[in-house]
C-alpha cells in the first residue's frame, strides 16, 4: 500500500472514531495524531488532516469539514471499502499499514503494556519511528549533516540509528522523540558506551513538540555537553528449564 493510501485510511479513522479513536491509539489530540502518524508515513501531516476533513461530513461530529464539494474518487473508494469496519479492527489496520514492522512492533507494544499502562501505539512511534522518519526527511537540510550518505542501522543494535558518510569521514546520530518542547532522554549503556567512544562523531538528535508543531535540536559529544545521572537498576533474571529426550 501506497504512502497516499495510509494516509487517507488514517484520516478516515480519525473522522470515523474522533476521540475514541485518538484514546484507542494514545493520542490526546488530533494534532498529535496528524503529526505522529504523518511523520511515521514519511506524510506531511496536514496530509492527514486533510484527509479526515474529507470524511468529516459524513460522519456525526462538530466538525464540517469539505462539506462544500464531493469527496474525491480516490478518498471514496478507500471509504466504500473499509468504513464498516469496527473500532478493534480498524485499530489493527492502522497498525498494519504505519508500523514499519508490524509484528514485531505489535509484539514490543503488547509487552510493553504488561510492564508499562503507558504505552501505547502513539508513546511507540513518538519515541520511535515518527522520530527517526522526520530525521531521515530533514537531516540534508540541517547544515551539520548536509552532504552526507544515510545508512539506516536502527535495527542492528549498535548504539546508534543511523551512520552518515561523507568522503572518508562518518558520523553517527541516536535519534529520540519528545511528546512536548522538553522532557527527560534516556540512553541505554550501549548507547552511553558507544558515544564515549566517539565523542565528536557522536550525535543526539531530538524531535520535539510532536503534540503542537514538531521541532528539533542536536547534540554533538552528547556526554560532553549535556549532564546524565547513571542510574543503576536492580533486576530479577527469570529463566524457565525444561527436559528433553
Amino acid at each position: 500500500m501506497k504512502i497516499r493510501e495510509k494516509s487517507i485510511l488514517s484520516g478516515l479513522f480519525l473522522s470515523k472514531f474522533d476521540k475514541i479513536g485518538l484514546a484507542e491509539l494514545g493520542f490526546k489530540s488530533h494534532t498529535e495524531a496528524f503529526n505522529t502518524i504523518g511523520f511515521a508515513l514519511g506524510a506531511k501531516p496536514a496530509s492527514i488532516k486533510h484527509y479526515r476533513d474529507e470524511f468529516d461530513p459524513m460522519f456525526p461530529n462538530n466538525r464540517q469539514g469539505w462539506h462544500n464539494r464531493e469527496t474525491r474518487q480516490y478518498c471514496k473508494i478507500v471509504y466504500d471499502n473499509f468504513n464498516k469496519l469496527n473500532l478493534a479492527d480498524f485499530v489493527n489496520l492502522i497498525k498494519d499499514v504505519v508500523y514499519q514492522n508490524r509484528d514485531i512492533d505489535v509484539l514490543d507494544e503488547n509487552i510493553d503494556k504488561q510492564k508499562d499502562e503507558k504505552s501505547s501505539f502513539a508513546k511507540r512511534l513518538i519515541t520511535g519511528q515518527a522520530a527517526e522518519k522526520y530525521f531521515q526527511n530533514n537531516y540534508n537540510e540541517i547544515e551539520i549533516f548536509n552532504g552526507y550518505e544515510i545508512e539506516d542501522t536502527t535495527k542492528f543494535g549498535c548504539g546508534f540509528d543511523f551512520k552518515l558518510y561523507k568522503d572518508n569521514s562518518y558520523i553517527v546520530v541516536e535519534v529520540k522523540g519528545l511528546n512536548g518542547l522538553s522532557g527527560n532522554l534516556l540512553l541505554t549503556d550501549k548507547e552511553h558506551s558507544v558515544a564515549k567512544f566517539l565523542q565528536k562523531k557522536y550525535f543526539i538528535f531530538v524531535v520535539k513538540n510532536f503534540k503542537e508543531t514538531p521541532c528539533h535540536s542536536y547534540y554533538q559529544n552528547p556526554l560532553n555537553t549535556l549532564s546524565f545521572n547513571k542510574i543503576v537498576q536492580q533486576i530479577t533474571q527469570i529463566s524457565w528449564n525444561t527436559n528433553v529426550s
